[in-house]
């Protein structure tokens, strides 16, 4: 920077040029110019907040320094929306500080040489094949007419994608509207929006991508959209649900791609031990029966399936899947989607599939009696079945089966093991630290004071939202079918009978596993209670 420049009190504005003055040429020099010196490091732009291209498009860019708050150089009148996207993404206030356009342009540049543009919009709103609506997504690339509600929507879904949430919840207050996400299981707030008409307009957009009525407001709607990203599709659920102050939604976000691109879709990358890989190799590499995976909503069952039928798929055996909908694309097996709306369900598909000449059966999820006992006959028959039943542990399985009036004998003949499992969240590698816990949780737990020196707690950072957790991982119980369990099955002996019969089998019980891993320090007590019953 000159020193002419240099001596000004304010930055370069275009009614200096005629005075002899020479501008900033460097991002360094405009931004120590522009902004005040902090205490420390100087200001750098940051592009991993807010995108090059995102940046273009608003004309706006992004600057921090350690210790002090951000601040949003622009050359247009401030935009509440956008400082209230960056303030949710970084956690941390943002302010809004005005830029000369020679300035910004050169900002602009810096960014646009050192880092990889987003795609732009087209075809924002083009029909598909199954009349779901596509989009192209990038957080906030749209035009400056475009309304806000949608710049607001496209933010909020950028931000679920970008964090790795697995839902988003919309819920209307008195006042407007609250945006929370599930990331690694657990709800944390993104944003609350005033005023009750935008709450409105937001639940309407979202009925109009799904395709849903936008006059109905007393009865639940399901849906579903799809929105193009970045070269990818990823595929979204919506349910809408009327509330005492308007309509709630609830945004599914499947996307195939998230296990891609933590690692390869295996037994490994999910996190389980060598002794549960080991188990669940052996039950699917059986010649017949069923693999059954149970667990509550979210607890990752179909993804489990998965790894185990990629690990075993070697082009010698015809694999075909029915799935509602087909969350992971596996190259050599044969996936259909379940479409109930026109008449294709689990048991019809099934039935469909036996006579495709299988070996190798995935049935998404057991909902009903007609299904099981479709299954059922199918792994008694020389196929190996694997599906999921959504139960609170391996031994709920039976008496679902029970309750759907099947025939136990038929059933425990067929079923080869079944898995319970559950996803813990792990504590951050960026800020955990050693806990000492008290004598009360340790005697609670069973942990002797000796084997306490590696629990550890996530304290919170900026990596991990400030939750201490980052990521999850695959606990797994496995109730493996013998003889003896057979038998009791059949007499219908109580449920502490099966119980002792599987721990004299070698059965671990799912809470004991997350113990261990709160003993090793991989996760906390908090977490153990969140995830599991004490029994």
């Amino acid at each position: 920077m000159s020193a002419t420049a240099a001596s000004r009190e304010g930055p370069w504005t275009d009614d200096m040029q005629g005075d002899g003055a020479v501008p900033p040429a460097g991002v360094a020099d405009w931004l120590a110019l522009l902004l005040p010196a902090p205490a420390g490091p100087s200001w750098q732009l940051d592009f991993d907040c807010l995108s090059a291209a995102e940046a273009q498009r608003w004309r706006a860019v992004l600057a921090q320094a350690p210790g002090s708050a951000l601040a949003l150089l622009s050359d247009r009148p401030c935009d509440p929306l956008l400082v209230q996207t960056l303030e949710a993404r970084r956690r941390r206030a943002v302010r809004w500080v005005d830029c000369p356009s020679p300035a910004l342009d050169v900002l602009l540049d810096a960014g646009a040489s050192g880092y990889r543009a987003l795609a732009d919009v087209d075809d924002r709103f083009g029909a598909q094949e199954d009349g779901a609506v596509s989009a192209e997504l990038s957080a906030l690339q749209l035009s400056e007419q475009s309304s806000p509600v949608v710049r607001l929507l496209d933010s909020t879904l950028h931000d679920a994608l970008q964090d790795g949430a697995s839902d988003v919840h919309l819920e209307c207050t008195a006042r407007g509207l609250r945006i929370r996400l599930r990331i690694d299981g657990a709800l944390q707030d993104l944003r609350a929006i005033s005023g009750v008409a935008v709450a409105e307009q937001l639940i309407s957009r979202l009925k109009v991508m799904a395709e849903l009525d936008i006059g109905e407001r007393r009865l639940p709607q399901d849906g579903r959209f799809k929105l193009r990203v970045q070269g990818r599709e990823i595929d979204f659920r919506l349910s809408i649900m009327p509330s005492i102050f308007g309509e709630d939604a609830v945004v599914r976000v499947l996307d195939r791609a998230q296990v891609e691109r933590s690692g390869e879709l295996t037994l490994e990358a999910l996190g389980f031990s060598v002794e549960s890989r080991a188990a669940i190799r052996a039950l699917s590499r059986q010649p017949h029966g069923m693999l059954l995976v149970t667990g509550p909503t979210g607890s990752g069952k179909t993804t489990t399936l998965y790894a185990a039928i990629s690990e075993i798929n070697d082009g010698s055996d015809k694999i075909v899947t029915i799935e509602d909908p087909v969350e992971y694309q596996l190259p050599g097996v044969v996936q259909i989607p379940v479409n109930e709306k026109k008449g294709l369900t689990f048991a019809r598909g099934l039935r469909s599939v036996l006579r495709h000449d299988p070996d190798r059966v995935l049935v998404g999820e057991i909902r009903d009696a007609e299904t099981a006992q479709i299954a059922v006959q199918a792994a008694l028959t020389g196929h190996l079945v694997f599906s999921t039943v959504h139960a609170n542990s391996a031994f709920d399985v039976i008496g679902r089966f029970m309750h759907m009036g099947l025939d136990l004998y038929n059933v425990v003949s067929a079923l080869n093991g079944v898995v319970a499992q559950r996803l813990i969240r792990v504590n951050c590698p960026h800020c955990v630290r050693p806990l000492i816990a008290p004598d009360e949780t340790l005697a609670r737990l069973g942990i002797e004071r000796a084997d306490a020196h590696h629990m550890a707690r996530g304290h919170g950072c900026e990596r991990c939202r400030g939750t201490g957790y980052k990521g999850r991982r695959a606990v797994a119980e496995f109730l493996l079918m013998n003889d003896d369990l057979r038998d009791l099955v059949i007499s219908r002996a109580p449920i502490g009978k099966l119980k002792q019969a599987a721990r004299e089998g070698g059965m671990h019980p799912l809470r004991s596993l997350i113990v261990d891993a709160v003993r090793a320090g991989a996760t906390t007590v908090e977490e153990l209670d969140r995830v599991s019953q004490s029994s």
